[in-house]
């Protein structure tokens, strides 16, 4: 059956509870780790330090070209063999290549393996929990703290790993998805700000911003939808973050919980200041589960919305 023939929000909807019920097997490599490695030779290969700023800066492009280039082709070349398949092979094809670009399960399992100890009291477990999924020093943070890296890691999230690949992968079927993930992917490994990376993943991060600036706005809109302040907080503190986009989805669930993100955290014993979302107390252990509740209803608002589509597409 013609790939045209079946409804992407369909295809993008079954995706999604394909992951959300399953999620990927822990014992088999994910794709990503293919693009991670070609992004870690290039890297090791294009970014020594003796090269010159504006030479480096040229090669992350040239880079992010070749993600392109690699992620969107074997989309097309999956999405191809899909279309030559009869109608169940086809289906089940773009079900799991769809389902590998989303981390809606991924990222609750991760979310809640640090809300058990929080709310049990073990705090050293709960640390080290939320160490696996933020970057920050984790050493030396409190309930409040841990509950509140959680929160912002799952909000931040919700757009990455959720609403933007279901975004990409609407408009652009496996390539689209496929080139999210490679420049998100490329963004999270070389698309920071200090001096060996600046240049080099200047590129990166400019991509993965521009990708990511629809989807964030809707991921704040949804988690605003279940808890109604997040309207105004969203509204009011969204952009204040150093991100364009990171702003919305974590304002968004500051307001809809009441509680207060954001402030100042510690990278590598080196204190960074940060603005604050939301006038309340910092989260607690309860907090963060209600976190994943409005976590969980908005995705389940994302896959009603494709559902929507996918009875008004076009036959």
């Amino acid at each position: 059956m013609p790939a045209e023939a079946l409804a992407p929000p369909w295809i993008v909807a079954g995706a999604l509870l394909v992951e959300g019920l399953l999620g990927w097997p822990r014992r088999l490599p994910h794709p990503v780790m293919g693009i991670g490695g070609l992004i870690a030779v290039l890297e090791r290969r294009w970014n020594g330090a003796a090269r010159p700023e504006r030479t480096r800066r040229i090669l992350g492009v040239v880079t992010i070209l070749i993600l392109i280039a690699v992620a969107g082709g074997a989309g097309w070349s999956l999405q191809a063999l899909a279309a030559q398949a009869s109608f169940w092979p086809e289906l089940a094809l773009l079900l799991v290549c769809g389902a590998t670009g989303l981390a809606a399960r991924s990222l609750f399992d991760h979310v809640r393996a640090v809300a058990r100890p929080l709310r049990a009291g073990d705090l050293p477990a709960a640390r080290l929990a939320v160490g696996l999924i933020v970057g920050r020093d984790v050493e030396a943070m409190d309930k409040g703290e841990v509950a509140a890296a959680a929160l912002e890691s799952l909000a931040e999230s919700f757009c990455d790993g959720v609403v933007a690949p279901v975004f990409w992968f609407v408009i652009g079927g496996l390539p689209g998805l496929f080139v999210y993930k490679a420049v998100n992917t490329a963004d999270s490994m070389i698309g920071h700000r200090e001096p060996r990376w600046r240049a080099f993943g200047w590129a990166a991060a400019r991509t993965d911003d521009a990708m990511n600036w629809i989807p964030a706005r809707i991921a704040g809109a949804l988690i605003a939808l279940v808890g109604a302040g997040g309207w105004r907080v969203m509204g009011r503190d969204a952009g204040k973050h150093a991100s364009p986009n990171a702003g919305w989805p974590e304002a968004a669930m500051a307001g809809a919980l009441r509680v207060r993100l954001g402030g100042p955290v510690r990278y590598d014993g080196v204190m960074t200041d940060r603005p604050v979302f939301g006038d309340w107390a910092p989260p607690s252990a309860a907090d963060l589960m209600r976190g994943l509740w409005v976590y969980g209803v908005a995705c389940a608002l994302l896959l009603t919305l494709l559902i929507a589509g996918g009875v008004a597409w076009p036959r």
